[in-house]
């Protein structure tokens, strides 16, 4: 059997044109990136999607690539990023799909059960547990944090200053980040830094050359070429609009999630480190539906490019599973 061709378009999703790249055809799978990411980071999963007689749809997200970036923080919130998922199954005349969710992509589609109910199939949700609601704003808790950290979810608040940092710097920003937030990395030492005085650049560990045995250059330089085009404040905004994200997710963030779940994370991701094993705990307290949990040895953040073939097993596992 010959693997179908990757199709890109762009279609119109609400008030931003959003561009898709899509693999197979059958039941749909929306493949949903983080920061700093593109739909180019599902590509190890997309060929193996399609084969397996799925549908593979992978987004450049809002702010990012070659889909709109709105400039206002507000276009960032849940109301948005959530009709940006339910206008492109409409725009591609779909009922439902199964949804899939890493970083920020999963932040946002561990919502989607409860904003859009009827239009979610399954979720298959990467690296960012599910853990109850904050007492307080998180850009208070992150001001909190910075008082003795170097926290990054602080220093992106405050637009304009990380968006020249890291536009300014793009080759180092993201070979830094790829491999501090990999498995073999040491991104928990960003902590030890102050706030005061320190950019992202000044705090994350140096990286080694490429190749990575996960990554090659060619690839790298995907990122690279895109973010280059585009900077970086697309994806900033995401972070600056998690207090909006907190406020409209009041009464929905705790609701239990029952349709079928599969969580994956790799052991070394720093996400997991600074959650604690309780993360994973209330993951499985918040979400009836979980069917399982892959938690990947020697992977980090990027599980789904670190270890793809073990992360290619269990999605599949899973998508039969519902058939």
């Amino acid at each position: 059997m010959m693997t179908a061709p990757i199709v890109h378009r762009i279609v119109r999703v609400g008030e931003i044109d959003m561009h898709v790249a899509e693999q197979g055809e059958g039941e749909p799978v929306v493949l949903c990136h983080g920061f700093p990411g593109l739909w180019y980071s599902w590509r190890h999963q997309m060929a193996v999607l399609a084969d397996a007689g799925y549908r593979a749809i992978a987004p450049d997200m809002r702010g990012y690539g070659r889909t709109d970036a709105p400039t206002d923080v507000a276009a960032y919130d849940r109301a948005h990023t959530v009709a940006d998922l339910t206008g492109l199954l409409d725009a591609l005349g779909l009922d439902d799909a199964v949804f899939a969710g890493h970083d920020f992509g999963a932040h946002l589609t561990w919502d989607l059960p409860s904003w859009a109910p009827d239009r979610v199939r399954a979720l298959i949700q990467f690296s960012v547990p599910r853990t109850p609601r904050q007492p307080i704003a998180p850009s208070a808790a992150f001001a909190r944090m910075a008082q003795r950290h170097f926290v990054h979810f602080h220093y992106f608040q405050q637009p304009g200053v990380a968006d020249a940092e890291l536009g300014a710097r793009p080759r180092e920003f993201l070979a830094k980040i790829f491999h501090a937030l990999g498995g073999d990395g040491d991104y928990l030492s960003c902590w030890g830094h102050p706030s005061e005085g320190n950019g992202y650049l000044d705090v994350l560990p140096a990286a080694p050359p490429l190749p990575w045995p996960w990554l090659s250059a060619a690839e790298f330089d995907v990122y690279l070429d895109g973010f280059t085009r585009t900077g970086f404040t697309g994806g900033l905004n995401w972070y600056r609009a998690q207090d909006l994200v907190w406020e409209q997710t009041a009464q929905s963030h705790d609701l239990p999630i029952t349709v079928p779940t599969l969580f994956v994370a790799g052991e070394q991701d720093p996400v997991l480190s600074m959650m604690g094993a309780a993360a994973l705990e209330s993951t499985a307290a918040m979400v009836p539906g979980l069917a399982s949990t892959l938690v990947v040895p020697g992977a980090g953040h990027f599980v789904q490019m670190e270890a793809a073939p073990q992360v290619n097993e269990a999605m599949l596992a899973f998508l039969r599973g519902l058939d």
